[in-house]
């Protein structure tokens, strides 16, 4: 696979005729100069001080975050300006924090989104930071952000089906909410696999169901009305997913349902949110009368053959 070809081709997703005229603004902004780098890394991503900028500038800055809506991940401050989130990532970064043993490592973000959960992955040190996701919305988000905190994160427009591909290997891959995107799980592991060093890890997140069996809920149309959901598994499935595709010493961080405290509707995000994927009568179920989306987030290692 030419991943240099691809790249080159992704790039004139820019141009699209949504796109062009974000990516227009967000150059606007990437040419303020940033003399002063303030970065304040907790649960709001901070970059940016309104004070270094004069008010035309601060102007486009703001004009340019709302052009960017809707802001999936977050929530971040840029410039002052509170860019409140759908999803309150901190809440999943928090859970997941302590298990990132990162520190000089060359690390992944698979489905990265706008860079939120590498922004904060920064504070861990590790040698190289790369993001995979392809749209170019996030991607444009991403600069945004970055403009003002300066990192050397590196952003690329490939999916998951890319990463073995690509010009090296890692020693850690985060994968947040991916894998139930994906028509075959199992393939998708053993890719993660193949992209990581000796002695990789992976961290994952995905939906799950409960119960002690090895079974897998497959949704017949839409699940909490996302139409590319295909397999939620148990626990005990998962693990055996992971275990066909390479991974022993499974470590359980958390299992965690999804609530309104977490993802909402803001300003700053889409018109629907968790609260219409429920079913009004009973939150304990999807729309569609699944069970209501929980989370399982797992750490498994290479196994070494």
């Amino acid at each position: 696979m030419d991943i240099k070809a691809i790249r080159n081709d992704r790039n004139s997703w820019f141009d699209w005729k949504n796109i062009a005229p974000i990516n227009k603004i967000v150059s606007d902004v990437k040419n303020i100069e940033v003399k002063n780098i303030k970065i304040h890394n907790d649960d709001w991503f901070s970059a940016g001080c309104a004070d270094n900028f004069s008010s035309e500038e601060n102007s486009l800055i703001l004009e340019c975050a709302k052009q960017l809506i809707p802001w999936r991940k977050g929530p971040f401050k840029v410039s002052g300006i509170e860019i409140d989130s759908e999803w309150q990532s901190n809440i999943k970064y928090n859970i997941i924090k302590e298990h990132l043993n990162i520190e000089g490592k060359i690390v992944a973000d698979v489905g990265c989104n706008n860079g939120y959960y590498m922004f904060r992955m920064l504070e861990k040190k590790p040698k190289k930071l790369v993001g995979f996701d392809p749209s170019p919305l996030f991607k444009l988000q991403f600069d945004f952000v970055n403009h003002f905190a300066k990192s050397d994160i590196v952003y690329e427009l490939l999916g998951v089906e890319h990463i073995e591909y690509y010009e090296h290997k890692f020693d850690f891959i985060v994968m947040m909410g991916v894998l139930y995107h994906r028509t075959d799980p199992i393939a998708t592991l053993k890719s993660l696999n193949r992209a990581l060093n000796k002695n990789g890890e992976i961290l994952i997140d995905t939906f799950m169901i409960d119960g002690d069996e090895d079974i897998v809920l497959t949704p017949k149309d839409r699940y909490s009305k996302i139409p590319n959901v295909y397999f939620v598994p148990t626990v005990n499935a998962l693990k055996n997913w992971l275990g066909r595709a390479g991974f022993g010493d499974f470590e359980l961080i958390d299992i965690k349902k999804t609530d309104a405290k977490e993802q909402r509707k803001t300003a700053w995000s889409t018109e629907q949110s968790l609260e219409d994927f429920l079913d009004p009568n009973d939150e304990t179920k999807t729309i569609e009368g699944y069970p209501a989306p929980k989370r399982v987030y797992i750490k498994a290692y290479k196994i070494s053959k």
